[in-house]
């Protein structure tokens, strides 16, 4: 077979150039016709590079986890556990991990049932095995827009047509989902389910209101529908009170969780390194989810599941889990890690954008003029300036909304690289409208439209305090709109 593709010196393997791709051709299954790569893959490598100052990949900060807690639990595991350790699991996961995750779920008000748990291989594998579970080709998908940019290459790898709302600063509008629903039942095409991250959402950041979360379930109850409730960041708040999950609010409706599969995970409020996450769902749907997980690696690692049982059995001196001192060290320094990143948009991007304002979670969401694509200004800025963010189509199906916007991650990065990483991004952009405007004539750039452009602070509701760019919808039916807010 042809090496060539091989780098020089062992290194990492080039693309394959057209003509060896056509080798294989005939061979490829039909849905690889529809995958996509991910934009994560590259935002990633990125992390590996010390020149780049990278505010792309979803990165929680690892460098807070004491090295000397990790060697006494590794060595734990080690002393006590290692046969069990480095041998095969059970599909569903450890009994002493559900345990952890029946803990966490507690910590945010949410009461589960042990057996109604499966722990998988990260976050990204449930997103994974409810399609492989639920989507045939053409199947639809009703999403936020926009929407988790790691769930984009997933959903086109099952072939599903993926209807995506328009979120405002409440989240996804629920009457705008329910004329879609009437839309698409008109057409004969029925959702298989519904995805939503409600918390901080990645990447626009806002937070779906109690108002809308209970008219949600309340649909998807009145047209029997699934939810997959995306909450990574849920734990993950800086300010405002905590919101009930949907998956908690399903409960209450129906008395079990009936029509909300939940997905959590360790890599925010732990670390992703240890790729542990965890779905809840009703028995039926859990059953399946077990098939789909055995033939794709058997067990999540053993070796992680049985850390993560080590850690928390550790309490402070008080009493209080070890997990919620640390959590709330995260919260701290995320908070002001978000601040940072505020106060430099301010200052570097000023009107020529705006962005949110998130309560909690990882990320802002800026928005910049219209005549920018941020898919070429992720070029140059990583060629020019060393920098680089999410670009917004990632966060669409279509490939084409979303051109002007971006996802800033706050969290993995020290504050004076977030100032720089700004600075630098906020340079590039500067430079590209004094080119538009030299092309044009123009020596300014464009305002926002009015219907996108933010609210006076000293007007804002209370209660969409927390959001600076996304406005809210300005009409909207009285009946729905009762029922909405």
């Amino acid at each position: 077979m042809n090496r060539s593709i091989s780098g020089a010196g062992g290194g990492r393997k080039a693309r394959p150039a057209a003509h060896e791709l056509a080798r294989y051709e005939a061979l490829f299954a039909a849905r690889t016709r529809g995958m996509k790569s991910s934009a994560m893959r590259e935002m990633m490598a990125l992390t590996e590079r010390p020149d780049v100052i990278s505010l792309a990949g979803g990165l929680p900060d690892t460098t807070t986890f004491a090295p000397e807690l990790y060697a006494k639990l590794m060595s734990q595991v080690a002393a006590e556990q290692t046969a069990r350790a480095l041998q095969y699991g059970p599909t569903e996961g450890m009994a002493v991990t559900v345990q952890c995750i029946v803990e966490v779920m507690a910590a945010e008000g949410t009461l589960v049932d042990p057996g109604e748990v499966i722990v998988t291989t990260g976050g990204q594998q449930v997103i994974d095995l409810v399609c492989k579970t639920l989507i045939d080709p053409g199947d639809v998908i009703v999403a936020e827009a926009p929407t988790y940019p790691g769930a984009v290459p997933t959903f086109s790898a099952y072939q599903a047509e993926v209807e995506q709302i328009e979120m405002d600063s409440d989240g996804m509008p629920i009457d705008e989902l329910e004329r879609t629903l009437d839309r698409l039942q008109a057409e004969g095409r029925r959702p298989k389910f519904i995805y939503t991250i409600p918390n901080f959402q990645n990447p626009g950041g806002v937070t779906m209101s109690l108002a809308r979360r209970r008219r949600l379930v309340e649909v998807a109850h009145e047209r029997e529908l699934l939810i997959l409730e995306d909450n990574p960041y849920g734990l993950l708040r800086y300010e405002g009170e905590p919101l009930p999950t949907l998956y908690s609010l399903d409960a209450e409706a129906g008395g079990a969780a009936d029509l909300v599969i939940y997905l959590g995970t360790f890599s925010k409020i732990l670390s992703p390194g240890l790729r542990l996450g965890w779905a809840v769902a009703p028995r039926p749907v859990l059953e399946k989810l077990n098939l789909g997980k055995q033939g794709a690696d058997l067990c999540s690692s053993p070796v992680t599941q049985l850390f993560v049982a080590e850690y928390f059995k550790q309490h402070e001196g008080h009493g209080e889990p070890h997990w919620l001192g640390y959590l709330e060290q995260l919260k701290e320094l995320y908070r002001r890690r978000r601040d940072v990143m505020l106060a430099a948009l301010d200052e570097h991007f000023g009107e020529q954008a705006r962005w949110t304002k998130p309560q909690g979670g990882l990320f802002v969401w800026a928005t910049l003029d219209e005549r920018i694509d941020t898919t070429d200004l992720l070029a140059q800025a990583r060629e020019q300036e060393g920098v680089a963010f999410v670009p917004g189509r990632a966060a669409y199906m279509d490939g084409h909304r979303g051109s002007s916007s971006m996802r800033l991650n706050f969290a993995g990065v020290p504050d004076d690289d977030i100032r720089e990483g700004i600075r630098r991004i906020g340079k590039v952009v500067r430079e590209q409208v004094s080119l538009y405007g030299t092309l044009t004539g123009s020596s300014s750039a464009a305002k926002p439209p009015a219907e996108s452009a933010p609210e006076p602070a000293a007007e804002q509701a209370p209660s969409l305090a927390d959001v600076v760019a996304l406005p809210r919808r300005e009409q909207e039916g009285p009946a729905r709109q009762r029922k909405d807010r």
